[in-house]
């Protein structure tokens, strides 16, 4: 029997022009694509002659458990995620499901790990440059997590001056943790901090907003948005969403080095009297 191939591939937002060569290659050499079938359809003009097995929500472990079951057969795989597999998406399942079943290094099948954009780059592409300094993202989608534990990495990110990219923010059913999660950033961000909101970047009907932390909750917001929350540095310019990365912290914009500062050493501050 031959080796078997499992390929785990990132399609980023979902337009053909932001997929990678590598994915793009892996899937068109695939003779069995698995993959939840919103996402299948944004690679279908690449399925023809192959065997296509779809599934809905909330099937995630029976969509890992086929493509592993169909590699370790020798067959040619690739189980497809939209933005990063690895981010949010079904590389984590795999490696579940091949400890579960006590694959080791070597063993068929031959596993590949294809990297895509994930949905804070698509997003903050569309509004600026949000994600210049240090960033995190959570997911606010409960059925998974927590909500106390959810709660408590929102304070910490806020906290710690953070830009968030909250996904899963809402859906027909959650629709309060959007909510509480303004409300826990308002404790140490200014109601004028900057925030963006991106439904299906790169896809048909995307939608994008900017506003800030008062009224975000003034727009629609669902599944498919992403909302970019910005830390106590990040403004607006001309329409667009930036967070600097502090560069005029140590120099002029002439390059000049600022009095009390030293290029390629950590930065100095004054302290406050």
């Amino acid at each position: 029997m031959s080796e078997g191939t499992l390929s785990v591939v990132g399609i980023g937002p979902g337009d053909g022009a932001h997929a990678t060569p590598a994915a793009l290659a892996a899937i068109r050499e695939a003779e069995v694509v698995v993959g939840y079938r919103t996402y299948i359809q944004l690679v279908r003009h690449l399925l023809d002659g192959k065997e296509v097995v779809q599934t809905g929500m909330t099937e995630e472990i029976g969509r890992a458990r086929s493509a592993v079951e169909r590699a370790r057969a020798g067959a040619r795989v690739v189980l497809v995620s939209s933005g990063d597999a690895g981010v949010y998406g079904m590389a984590g399942l795999v490696f579940e499901v091949l400890r579960d079943i006590g694959w080791k290094r070597g063993d068929s099948p031959e596993l590949r790990l294809i990297p895509g954009i994930t949905a804070a780059s698509s997003c903050a592409s569309r509004v600026g440059a949000p994600l210049v300094h240090d960033s995190c993202t959570i997911s606010l989608s409960d059925l998974l997590t927590p909500w106390a534990t959810i709660a408590r990495r929102i304070e910490a990110a806020a906290a710690a001056d953070f830009v968030i990219s909250l996904y899963n923010p809402a859906s027909g059913r959650r629709t309060r943790q959007i909510v509480e999660a303004q409300s826990i950033i308002r404790r140490y961000r200014e109601g004028t901090t900057p925030v963006a909101l991106v439904k299906g970047a790169y896809r048909e009907g995307e939608k994008v907003a900017l506003t800030d932390l008062d009224h975000l909750l003034d727009y629609e917001i669902g599944m498919l948005t992403t909302v970019i929350v910005g830390s106590s540095q990040t403004f607006m310019f001309e329409g667009y969403m930036v967070t600097p990365r502090g560069y005029t912290r140590k120099y002029t914009f002439d390059g000049d080095v600022l009095p009390g500062q030293r290029p390629g050493r950590s930065l100095v501050v004054a302290e406050e009297g």
